[in-house]
């Protein structure tokens, strides 16, 4: 059975840091792509980033480049994102998602909420 278990989600104000943490059983992340979507009030649901799983090739949103990066640990099977310069815009449900490829539709987490204000 897949889980996919996230963590690090939290109130942080505009400018700030936080590091969301991914833990994934049943499945290997040497195999399968991994990333992260979220999903703002009255939003519709946004791919933000996503690693493949053999090569290190990545994808962002245009609206994190250069603020989020996306890494995982094959022997922990754990993806990471650290998300900095964090904007009110960045609030959302962040939810992990793991696919055969990098539009990782196949398995969805339960989600963390990170809140961007002052």
């Amino acid at each position: 059975q897949v889980q996919l278990v996230e963590s690090g989600g939290g109130l942080v104000q505009p400018g700030g840091s936080l590091t969301l943490s991914c833990v994934v059983t049943g499945f290997s992340l040497r195999y399968h792509a991994i990333g992260w979507f979220r999903q703002a009030p009255g939003k519709e649901r946004e791919r933000v980033s996503a690693i493949a799983s053999s090569d290190g090739t990545t994808y962002y949103a245009d609206s994190v480049k250069g603020r989020f990066t996306i890494s995982k640990d094959n022997t922990k099977n754990t993806a990471y994102m650290q998300m900095n310069n964090l904007k009110p815009e960045d609030t959302a449900v962040y939810y992990c998602a793991l696919g055969a490829t990098m539009a990782l539709r196949d398995h969805l987490g339960q989600g963390t909420q990170v809140t961007v204000s002052s």
